[in-house]
């Protein structure tokens, strides 16, 4: 998710050249690293809208921050990151309501309208927001073809809006755009929150990052979430899915991305943006019968262009950014 905007702020001790008995073995590991990240996070669309039915949005996030936190806040003690922590529990947890807080929600809102894959597909955008506000706050101006990709991006999420695709039976397109809107919300939110974290919490550990996040969003989200508590228990099925959002999608996802990143390096980490969307379209499919129409894949194969290009993964003339 916009975890992938820690990549650029994480500083990864250098290590030696694998040998070449070793080196296989290293590069099949940071693939099944990418492809179960990719798979957690996809699975988070998919938990959330079920959990979003019963629970309403900012219950939802609530709830799935909470159990996030239950389950990293041992880790941190554990690995001897307290200390950590405690150094910078202002910036992290502030850093937190932006980064988890406030995106959960907004995504919640917006699977009570959209599908799935849809939310998936707009999340994606992140790395482009980002690119954005890192031209607006640090002068990281972007090139030509950044620029070029940016352009395309927006051009992929104008045609999205433009038509219901991906929409809940029954929900008209206004809806659907006040969804869509939530989204892209929810994606400018992660882009400041990363810019917030390149300036206060650069060398941080990982694991203190993530804790603090979690920790933060919860304390926002806590009171508004009672207020808003529905009146009927939710179903298991329901507690069952933002169980699963909250310890895998979130907690086991923070501790494999950060191993991504450490062993496989920021670029190439980078590239789970989109492989997200794809796990989540084919859940979506598969377990809640959405359906996946041509223009949401012509859509999904424009915004993935342009963020290829925007974020330098690929640029215009040939070639790709080394990890």
């Amino acid at each position: 998710m916009s975890d992938v905007e820690y990549a650029a702020n994480e500083t990864v001790p250098a290590k030696t050249s694998p040998s070449a008995s070793t080196a296989p073995a290293a590069n099949r590991r940071w693939l099944v690293d990418l492809l179960l990240l990719a798979a957690l996070w996809g699975a988070s669309f998919l938990f959330m809208r079920i959990g979003a039915a019963e629970f309403g949005a900012l219950p939802t996030a609530a709830v799935r921050v909470a159990i996030a936190t239950v389950f990293l806040l041992p880790l941190l003690v554990l690995r001897g990151q307290w200390s950590s922590f405690r150094q910078y529990w202002k910036p992290a947890l502030g850093i937190g309501v932006l980064n988890s807080g406030m995106p959960f929600a907004f995504f919640a809102f917006a699977l009570l309208t959209i599908n799935s894959g849809l939310a998936a597909v707009l999340n994606a955008t992140v790395p482009m927001f980002g690119a954005l506000v890192a031209w607006a706050w640090f002068g990281d101006r972007p090139d030509r073809s950044r620029i070029v990709g940016l352009v395309i991006g927006f051009i992929g999420v104008a045609m999205l809006a433009g038509r219901g695709a991906g929409l809940h039976s029954g929900a008209d397109e206004g809806a659907a755009r006040w969804a869509i809107a939530a989204c892209l919300a929810a994606c400018v939110c992660y882009a400041f929150a990363a810019s917030l974290t390149r300036k206060h919490l650069v060398g941080v550990p990982a694991l203190a990052t993530a804790a603090g996040s979690q920790i933060g969003a919860t304390l926002a989200l806590a009171v508004p979430a009672l207020w808003l508590w529905p009146v009927q228990m939710p179903s298991l099925r329901a507690w069952l899915a933002l169980a699963a959002v909250g310890i895998a999608c979130t907690g086991l996802a923070y501790i494999l991305f950060f191993r991504l990143i450490e062993n496989a390096g920021p670029a190439r980490a980078l590239t789970v943006t989109f492989l997200v969307p794809v796990f989540a379209v084919f859940y979506g499919a598969v377990f809640l019968g959405e359906e996946i129409t041509q223009w949401m894949l012509i859509c999904a194969v424009v915004i993935v262009c342009g963020v290829a290009l925007s974020t330098g993964l690929v640029r215009l003339g040939g070639g790709t950014r080394g990890a």
